[in-house]
């Protein structure tokens, strides 16, 4: 076999994995594979045998140098400030509702919902990184320590702040996730049917309701709602859409994706917790769920 052959092998080896640390660590797909795509132009660059001796572990070289790429892609995306301050809702992972697709179900293993990407995006980009590459991928602070810049015991009071905030902010999901499909139903029934109580009961009183509407609705319409009554209210607002939705499991959870003569209108991920709806999070813009390439 041809030497760049066995390396590119090589690589699809660990191009599940690498994809998997980038989502984690940026919230985006398009982003990830774009994290990818440059971990394996600089492995492409260690050009002779001399170069890729140097690396002992692959599959190690190749998750620090992704590490670093979207750490580098975190400030950067914090500095130009692009996403409104309050809301930012993280690409979903969209398998049809019988699940059973093996490249979605390895990128968002280990109970990796929307609700978690959106506190790991309230993290610093050095606290994100420690704890994702330590806490969700077992990688050795020794080996952080050099993409932060800090020392290996700077690096793991790092991890220790981002693991507390983590534990403190995302309380863990309803795992049956028929029971889940139940809940969700029934606030699609009740959305169809403009029955407001029945919404209530489903919600739980200090539910949160993020959405991405982009360009699809005007921007005075609300991107961020916390209650049960006023997400409730606005549900009503977009039940004539519900006759539409269709079952779907986002991010390893009951969802719903919204499409209309072929056109996927919106993705709709959900969060369970003692069997009533915590969390909601909608991406609509047409632009995002475009480069979803989800299928109607």
């Amino acid at each position: 076999m041809h030497e760049d052959e066995w390396l590119a092998r090589r690589f699809e080896e660990h191009r599940g994995r690498l994809r998997a640390v980038a989502y984690r660590m940026l919230g985006s797909l398009s982003e990830a594979d774009d994290a990818v795509q440059e971990a394996w132009l600089r492995l492409s660059r260690h050009t002779g045998d001399a170069g890729r001796d140097e690396i002992a572990d692959l599959g190690a070289w190749l998750t620090t140098v992704v590490g670093r790429i979207s750490l580098n892609l975190l400030r950067s995306r914090a500095t130009r400030r692009e996403e409104p301050l309050d809301v930012r809702v993280p690409d979903p992972v969209v398998s049809p509702a019988a699940g059973g697709d093996p490249e979605h179900e390895a990128l968002v293993a280990d109970a990796v919902g929307l609700a978690l990407l959106v506190v790991l995006d309230t993290l610093e980009p050095a606290e994100r990184l420690a704890f994702v590459l330590h806490d969700m991928f077992a990688l050795p602070f020794d080996d952080i320590a050099p993409i932060v810049g800090r020392t290996p015991a700077a690096a793991r009071q790092l991890a220790s702040r981002g693991r507390r905030r983590v534990q403190g902010a995302a309380a863990v999901p309803d795992a049956d996730l028929a029971r889940q499909r139940e809940v969700v139903a029934a606030f699609m029934a009740a959305s169809r049917s403009g029955d407001f109580e029945a919404l209530v009961a489903v919600l739980d009183p200090d539910v949160v309701l993020r959405a991405d509407y982009g360009d699809f609705l005007p921007s005075a319409v609300p991107k961020h709602l916390r209650g049960a009554a006023t997400v409730a209210r606005q549900a009503l607002l977009f039940g004539r859409y519900a006759q539409f939705a269709r079952p779907a499991v986002v991010n390893g959870a009951a969802g719903a994706v919204t499409a209309q003569e072929g056109r996927v209108l919106s993705v709709m991920g959900f969060t369970i917790r003692g069997g009533r709806i915590t969390e909601i999070d909608i991406v609509a813009d047409p632009e995002r769920l475009a480069g979803l390439a989800i299928e109607p």
